[in-house]
């Protein structure tokens, strides 16, 4: 009996998935093409067919100095914080006071460097 509801409950569920429609009303719902794009690196010239790249900007962005140092920061600072919080040589208390502290200097950097280019500009 459980495998037969079980059965049952299964078409059931395959058959009320299999009738959904994409139309809203008399209007056909277009539904666009999604991507996930995983990528490390810089790529200036790629864009949609309409001109603008996926992230919004228009192909021809290109970020500035300023916020691929910040990038770099955030990298850096990132990768030191995941190496203490995996750490297990040292206490859960020392890791949260290292991690404050990663945290504390990667802002810094980040202010440092923002006001050395406004300095600078």
């Amino acid at each position: 009996m459980k495998k037969l509801f079980a059965i049952l409950f299964s078409l059931g569920l395959v058959i009320s998935a299999a009738a959904q429609h994409r139309y809203v009303g008399r209007h056909y719902y277009y539904r666009p093409r999604t991507s996930v794009v995983l990528s490390g690196g810089y790529y200036p010239y790629y864009s949609s067919p309409f001109g603008y790249s996926y992230l919004g900007q228009p192909y021809y962005y290109r970020p500035s100095r300023l916020t691929l140092e910040i990038e770099d920061i955030q990298s850096e600072y990132q990768d030191r914080i995941w190496s203490v919080r995996h750490d297990k040589s040292i206490s859960k208390k020392e890791r949260r006071i290292r991690i404050h502290d990663l945290k504390f200097q990667r802002d810094q950097a980040i202010r440092d460097a923002e006001m050395n280019y406004y300095k600078t500009y």
